[in-house]
């Protein structure tokens, strides 16, 4: 093993980030189960590299914050505030309420360097919007790497100032402590998001470099650890735990950085060929980009999208990359003035922010849709998730009334067959009890479960399979299964349609909603009631559309009060339905 200089540009390191950025657009296209890890080898280039350049400038007493600072921004700030720009143009003509409402949440925490504090927020929001159509959801590592750069420096300076052999010793505790929270029994969404739980994956690269003086070694084990990184990227190692296996990518990105990968023509190959080389250095746009184009693709462009379509967003991915490296990156950090760049980046901030926050404030509504029911003049917040939780209040002992007894239990499934009910032309001859049920909260715990079972005329579980349903120990001979039921993947291409027919169009469903339907029905036979089959067709498909022309869904899963009354309807007119022995005159609305 032979210690020789580093010199200040490594093209390998390029070639690294080129493999990182490749896996995490390919994981988030579904075909590389490990790619995700691919943001763990930028945090650890990342951590190598700025700790050399502040370890190297303190000890010759050259180090600069202000200068830290204006090239971090330099680097980072001006693509941000791009991408930020494009994602609320696009999000204010393309996207529905609760989607426009989100993004605006994003661009402001985006702005403030705080997307993943509120990744975790949100994560605990059950009616928050899905990952897939966040276009801003990749940010979240920018933060973690913004919030590292504001404090890393400064503890360098602090250190420095009383000795500047202490900064090692303490980086090590420092590292050690954050692999002891990452591997303790936190929920894992801290550990995804939060900075503390990921700092040693940004501090042990620099612990290598400060030990090495900024040297790098020569030595042929490099070759191995290449081929081992992308063997961990591209297969799937389920004899491995996640945690386990992010760590050893942390330390073979670590093995790679201190080495040389021209001892051999291969590790040479695959790390410094022109277009591996080519693409690291646009990786930070094919990063910002791929999301946002991902995002925005399924919402207006694709349903479900194939090999095509991915092959094409990625093409696009590449081809915006190479624009904004040269239109954007390349300027503002070696062609324009810094106080120049000041004025356009804070001109930027402020039109973001400034209108995602009026955005959020008025619940994303810009404008009236129809479709859900929405007037500009009195939107309220989370109007369609109210509609379903105000479910809760049923919560409740029976009263003493000659109405049928009705008792509910199950999740936010069961609370809109409450609302289907309620709309239905059985109100007036029915009580209803609800009892909130799932996987992390069983309704079997809930002390007034048997008494309001035994009191209940009719006992609907929705969804429940056969086994849950035991664990219940109620009366089966009064007791019915009401199914699950979806209705596509996004309102947005729906509601982004131009041709004809729109309000006839339908939907596949989303994988998994039949197999889980027919295993339901399956189990429970005639004491089966099956939503999806009263709409479904023979090609699979599904409305999403009431015959009014409005949303059945505000989310694809849960009824908007349209589609309550709409499937109220159907189970009005489907003879075998249970309550039908209930005869009151009904006209759907």
């Amino acid at each position: 093993m032979k210690l020789i200089e580093n010199n200040n540009y490594r093209k390998d390191i390029a070639g690294l980030r080129a493999y990182a950025v490749l896996a995490v657009v390919i994981f988030h296209f579904g075909y590389l189960p490990n790619g995700f890890l691919g943001v763990d080898v930028f945090f650890v280039i990342s951590g190598y590299l700025i700790t050399g350049i502040i370890y190297r400038k303190i000890s010759k007493n050259q180090f600069s914050i202000k200068d830290f600072y204006i090239r971090r921004i330099k680097r980072i700030i001006p693509l941000v505030s791009f991408i930020c720009l494009i994602s609320l143009i696009l999000g204010v003509k393309y996207m529905l309420p609760d989607d426009l409402e989100n993004l605006a949440q994003s661009i402001v925490a985006t702005n403030f360097f705080n997307n993943n504090t509120l990744q975790v927020i949100t994560t605990k929001n059950y009616w928050d919007v899905v990952n897939e159509l966040k276009p801003l959801m990749h940010t979240w590592s920018l933060a973690i790497e913004e919030q590292y750069y504001l404090f890393y420096p400064f503890l360098f300076v602090l250190i420095a100032k009383i000795r500047l052999k202490l900064i090692l010793p303490i980086l090590i505790v420092l590292t050690l402590l954050s692999i002891g929270l990452f591997f303790s029994p936190f929920q894992d969404y801290y550990k995804f998001y939060l900075l503390p739980f990921r700092f040693f994956e940004l501090s042990i690269g620099g612990i290598a470099t400060i030990i090495l003086n900024g040297k790098i070694v020569k030595h042929r084990f490099s070759t191995v650890l290449i081929i081992a990184l992308i063997v961990i990227l591209c297969f799937d190692l389920q004899f491995i735990n996640n945690d386990l296996l992010l760590f050893i990518t942390v330390m073979i990105t670590c093995g790679i950085l201190i080495s040389v990968s021209t001892v051999n023509k291969l590790s040479s190959y695959l790390l410094e060929n022109k277009l591996v080389v080519f693409i690291g250095k646009i990786s930070f746009s094919i990063y910002m980009w791929h999301q946002i184009i991902l995002a925005f693709g399924r919402y207006f462009l694709f349903n479900e999208i194939g090999f095509i379509g991915y092959s094409f967003i990625m093409l696009i991915t590449i081809l915006l990359s190479i624009g904004t490296f040269y239109l954007i990156e390349q300027p503002f950090r070696h062609k324009f003035k810094t106080k120049n760049i000041f004025v356009i980046l804070i001109l930027t901030f402020l039109t973001t922010t400034g209108s995602s926050l009026y955005i959020y404030n008025n619940a994303g509504v810009l404008k009236d849709i129809p479709e859900l029911g929405i007037n500009k003049a009195s939107t309220q917040k989370g109007i369609h998730s109210k509609y379903n939780d105000d479910i809760y209040k049923l919560d409740k002992l029976f009263t003493k009334t000659e109405k049928l007894k009705i008792l509910v239990i199950g999740n936010s499934f069961a609370r809109d067959w409450c609302n289907v009910l309620l709309e239905s032309k059985f109100k007036e001859s029915i009580e209803i009890s609800y009892i909130y049920g799932s996987y992390s909260h069983p309704a079997f715990l809930h002390p007034d479960l048997k008494k309001r079972a035994r009191e209940a005329d009719y006992i609907f579980l929705s969804p429940l399979s056969k086994e849950e349903f035991r664990k219940l120990d109620i009366d089966e001979s009064k007791t019915w299964c009401t199914g699950t039921k979806n209705f596509g993947i996004n309102n947005g291409i729906y509601y982004n349609y131009t041709g004809e027919n729109y309000c006839l169009q339908r939907t596949s469903l989303e994988d998994g909603s039949l197999k889980t339907n027919d295993i339901l029905k399956k189990e429970w036979g005639e004491k089966y009631i099956d939503l999806i089959d009263l709409v479904i067709d023979k090609e699979h498909t599904v409305p999403v559309f009431t015959p009014n022309c409005k949303f059945i869904s505000q989310d694809t899963r849960h009824f908007t009060k349209y589609g309550a009354e709409y499937f109220a309807y159907l189970i009005e007119n489907t003879p075998g339905f249970v309550l039908n022995k209930i005869d009151n005159k009904n006209k759907f609305r």
